[in-house]
């Protein structure tokens, strides 16, 4: 027979999981991650459906007593679903030359799978708290970031017509601004056309004055192109 409280204990659970991923998806969402506000609800709707069904098991097999064959591990559902989330929390991992974006939002699914198998269990104020403290440090954390820049390491490209080397006035530039760093110079010299140019690979903090470092080297004489490129990690 339908058990229609019993329904909607369970229905009530699958919606918690939904607002509890919802609300960490949305900041995700808002900070312009693809795996955003639907991705992290149907993860925790999901683990908590998966938590709810290894439960069910037990209750399923509870007849049955010592002689039988049958052996039952209520939490290899959930052990499952926490070990396949690091495929999807893969695929939302960029790796670039210098940096790796996504790995919050990878932790953030991996810790909407948990809170969902924790509402599926039962767990409610502990799920409740968890998204809580969440999305404290994915807002509030975000917000201090400022007052700890972190070094970056850029490849910066100048092109220069004809055989002049100024690399002289391009280091004046830089004892200009002491928050870059000149790591290693590269040069080519090109006769025909006539052009030099030169790669320096520069470590920096997060906050500095690019506009009027450009500015600077566009001033030089002879120059004739500038590119900037993210540089590998040491």
């Amino acid at each position: 027979m339908f058990d229609f409280y019993e329904a909607s204990i369970q229905f009530g659970k699958l919606i918690v999981a939904a607002l509890l991923g919802g609300a960490i998806g949305f900041e995700r969402e808002a900070h312009g991650q693809a795996a955003g506000i639907r991705t992290n609800i149907l993860v925790g709707v999901g683990a908590c459906l998966m938590m709810m069904l290894s439960l069910h098991m037990e209750e399923i097999f509870r007849h049955l007593d010592i002689d039988s064959v049958v052996r039952l591990d209520p939490g290899r559902i959930a052990s499952y679903a926490i070990a396949s989330m690091g495929f999807l929390g893969a695929g939302a991992i960029i790796k670039g030359k210098g940096s790796v974006r996504g790995l919050t939002t990878a932790a953030g699914l991996w810790l909407v799978t948990g809170i969902g198998l924790a509402v599926g269990a039962g767990y409610l104020f502990p799920a409740i708290a968890s998204t809580l403290l969440s999305l404290l440090i994915l807002y509030g954390i975000r917000r201090l970031k400022i007052f700890f820049s972190r070094d970056i390491y850029t490849i910066l490209v100048l092109k220069f017509d004809g055989l002049g080397r100024p690399l002289e006035h391009i280091k004046k530039i830089f004892t200009e601004h002491t928050e870059l760093t000149i790591q290693f110079i590269n040069f080519h010299q090109s006769f025909s056309p006539p052009q030099v140019t030169y790669r320096l690979r520069l470590q920096s903090k997060e906050i500095i004055p690019w506009k009027e470092l450009v500015g600077k080297l566009s001033a030089l004489h002879g120059i004739k192109e500038i590119t900037w490129e993210e540089g590998k990690v040491p």
